[in-house]
């Protein structure tokens, strides 16, 4: 007997493939939210597409469109009308700030001038007063430029101005001891001036009795002016026995102490010829004896112009 065909109508049917991704599945075939097609829908039914329908809406719109357009209208017309205003404004002080300027430039120039014009005529009152010993007087004051054999002293940082306190300095409160200091420049200049100098500068700045070399920070000031690294000293006289005599004195031990502990770099030579400047600026004074009528040998010091 003949088995009959299977029943193919009862077989399981296959899974989609897409059947674990029903939540992408919907997305693709629904782009738009139903809740929100709903909406649309039943505004569409309604009649109410966000366009006023009644006339007192409509003209409220259009009120409220026009006083729009007049609020940009008037703000616009001002800025057009006061952008003149302010560039007139700037104008006038561009050329306020300039006149300033100038002025200021001018007065400038006048003070240097009327220094300059002081200082050459207490040169010459040196010169015409000091008596047999003007040319000498004048040389001492830095009243006049000097040109003269000498010697030239070079000290500048050291390379490496990271270590350690202590030393000639005898202190670790430097926060670099390879850095010259307005101290190791004082003794650098009074042991010239012990050696034998007639006339000291400082990287070109002339200095007299009364100089000053200071500090301010890192900087070394003589007379409130800044000097740069390297420091050139130059010295007028004898310039073998100059050189000699401060390496042999304390103040040159000293700097010498500094190269070698903290690697100040030093250097010294003699020159045939070096000039120095005048010095800019001096302070005159003058001072009389006193007849001794009393007795006591006292004398009355007067000060002069200055």
């Amino acid at each position: 007997m003949s088995q009959p065909p299977p029943d193919r109508s009862s077989a399981p049917t296959r899974p989609r493939p897409d059947a674990s991704m029903s939540l992408l599945t919907t997305v693709m075939e629904h782009s738009l939210d139903e809740g929100y097609a709903e909406a649309s829908e039943r505004r569409r039914a309604e009649g109410g597409d966000g366009i006023p329908r009644t006339l007192k809406a409509k003209l409220g719109l259009a009120g409220g469109l026009v006083l729009a357009a007049l609020v940009v209208t008037l703000g616009a017309a001002e800025a057009q009308v006061a952008a003149p205003v302010v560039a007139k404004e700037r104008e006038e002080l561009i050329d306020r700030v300039n006149a300033e300027t100038s002025t200021a430039d001018t007065l400038e120039a006048d003070v240097e001038k009327l220094r300059k014009d002081v200082g050459e005529r207490q040169r010459k009152a040196l010169q015409e007063h000091g008596g047999d010993q003007g040319v000498l007087v004048a040389l001492l004051s830095g009243a006049t430029p000097v040109e003269g054999p000498g010697v030239k002293l070079v000290v500048d940082d050291a390379e490496d101005t990271d270590q350690g306190g202590g030393g000639p300095r005898e202190s670790t409160g430097f926060a670099d001891t390879g850095r010259v200091r307005d101290r190791d420049m004082q003794r650098v200049v009074n042991g010239l001036w012990q050696s034998g100098a007639e006339a000291v500068s400082i990287n070109g700045q002339r200095l007299t009795a009364l100089s000053a070399i200071r500090a301010a920070g890192d900087a070394i000031l003589v007379d409130n002016r800044p000097l740069v690294p390297p420091y050139t000293v130059l010295a007028v006289g004898d310039g073998k026995t100059l050189a000699t005599a401060f390496q042999d004195s304390a103040d040159g031990q000293y700097l010498q102490a500094l190269h070698e502990s903290f690697d100040i770099r030093t250097s010294i030579s003699e020159q045939e010829k070096v000039r120095l400047p005048a010095a800019p600026s001096l302070i005159v004074r003058t001072a009389e004896p006193q007849a001794a009528d009393t007795g006591s040998g006292a004398a009355d010091t007067r000060k002069g112009t200055s």
